[in-house]
């Protein structure tokens, strides 16, 4: 079975590319661009897909630029761990906070791996892939069913795929290593939707509807196998990074709204994050299956408790509200104005018209004054945040979100610092030729990417 090799991955992707030392000021590394695509084939990070996130590069240029000597580094939207685990790779002490189940189990279990037992886990594979083979030849039933209360329009797995998924189900249940029953679950969790009959274009849909033929059959077993020999392969690699170095991490399964001072007030050097964008796009909803299937969630009830936690909510959420106001906090005219635009575009389509998405906006908008609250009740003095997040297209209207969330940061008495823009083009149809979130864009509309740099005076 292949092996990648992520010294050479890494090679691939950063050689004659890595920021030169120092510290902040003239010499200081440049931001490197904080897009997620190079994360997907480098070690530890290419574990699980996601559709958002950024850059294992961005995060260390991060790290370089303001942290010289060992610190306490937070996350307060963790997502799959990137910040936490570069942290970690550099000697720093991390915490993060997360309210998707899943990506705060991937984010812990990525964490813990340098603690594994590779030749148990190694051992386990070939059992696996064993397992597998018996029962196919053998015409076996599955002990396991699928998850009560997951639904979906379409057949999610065929019946060939979906026996083999349940058989991988029976396997799991049957391993005593906590530590590696996680790294099988995420192993499956990673590739579950490879197999299905299901895809994201971005969010999740069904293949024929994207044009792709149904899976009828699928190596699932072997599938699964290449991931966690990919998984073997990087928990040696990060346990030589580390070299015996054990830097502590947490990640709290809570809203970091509600729960930031659980981390000790003035205690964060440097908070590396990015929060959901003004985008609507459904972190919880798209990870449905994987929610489902691992047992994080056993209902439709659970799924809306996430909805509610999420920042800025989501447009379904809120859009039948009464008109929701906007902090008092907020005062600057620039913001009030393009909300109250946006409340009066294309009332003729009631709640998906303006009305809908400026109560999105709001909610997002408060949300923004949430967390600088907690950003600045974690950061000590003179401790910095870097905040990664993108501008929108809401019904025709640009807001500038990184400008809007400056604002927002010094009303609550944070620094902004500089706003870096090193990604001037973002790709973003599902954004800007939205029906339903936006009129015609035009040659005018664009979409980018910037970094607040915020500090604690």
């Amino acid at each position: 079975m292949r092996q990648l090799d992520p010294l050479s991955q890494l090679r691939l992707f950063e050689n004659g590319n890595k920021p030169n030392g120092g510290g902040a000021g003239q010499n200081a590394p440049r931001f490197s661009c904080p897009a997620f695509a190079s994360n997907k084939v480098l070690p530890v990070h290419r574990w699980v897909p996601w559709i958002a996130g950024f850059s294992r590069k961005f995060v260390q240029s991060g790290l370089e630029r303001h942290l010289q000597r060992k610190g306490i580094v937070l996350d307060p939207f963790a997502g799959v761990g990137t910040t936490l685990v570069e942290a970690n790779l550099a000697g720093h002490d991390a915490v993060g906070f997360e309210i998707n189940p899943y990506a705060a189990f991937a984010s812990r279990t990525k964490l813990q791996a340098h603690r594994t037992n590779l030749n148990l886990l190694r051992k386990t594979i070939e059992k696996f892939i064993r397992f597998h083979c018996t029962a196919i030849e053998n015409a076996i039933d599955a002990k396991a069913g699928p998850p009560e209360w997951f639904r979906t329009r379409g057949e999610f797995y065929s019946p060939k795929v979906l026996h083999k998924v349940l058989l991988t189900q029976d396997f799991i249940g049957q391993i005593e290593n906590r530590a590696i029953a996680d790294l099988f679950r995420l192993a499956f969790a990673s590739t579950m939707i490879t197999y299905s009959n299901y895809s994201y274009e971005p969010s999740l849909g069904q293949r024929v509807s994207a044009g792709k033929a149904k899976i009828e059959d699928f190596a699932v077993e072997k599938e699964i196998a290449q991931k966690l020999n990919e998984m073997a392969c990087d928990t040696l690699w990060m346990k030589e990074q580390l070299n015996g170095n054990n830097p502590k991490n947490n990640v709290i399964g809570r809203s970091f709204f509600d729960a930031y001072r659980s981390v000790t007030s003035n205690s964060i050097d440097l908070l590396i994050t990015s929060p959901p964008y003004l985008n609507n796009y459904h972190y919880n909803r798209n990870t449905r299956p994987q929610l489902y299937w691992l047992g994080l969630v056993h209902s439709a009830k659970d799924l809306r408790a996430l909805e509610h936690q999420n920042f800025g909510k989501f447009w379904q959420t809120v859009r039948e509200s009464e008109t929701i106001a906007l902090d008092p906090i907020i005062k600057n005219e620039e913001i009030i104005e393009s909300l109250n635009t946006l409340r009066k575009k294309n009332p003729e389509k009631g709640i998906y018209g303006g009305k809908g998405w400026a109560n999105y906006a709001t909610s997002y908008f408060n949300d923004c004054v949430r967390f600088a609250r907690g950003a600045k009740w974690s950061l000590r003095r003179n401790g910095t945040a870097l905040v990664v997040i993108g501008n929108s297209i809401l019904q025709g209207l640009t807001i500038p979100t990184d400008r809007f969330l400056g604002t927002i940061a010094e009303s609550v008495g944070l620094e902004m610092k500089d706003i870096h823009i090193p990604r001037t083009a973002r790709v973003g149809n599902s954004i800007i030729q939205s029906g339903v979130r936006v009129g015609k864009a035009t040659k005018g509309h664009h979409l980018y990417e910037a970094i607040v740099e915020l500090r604690k005076r």
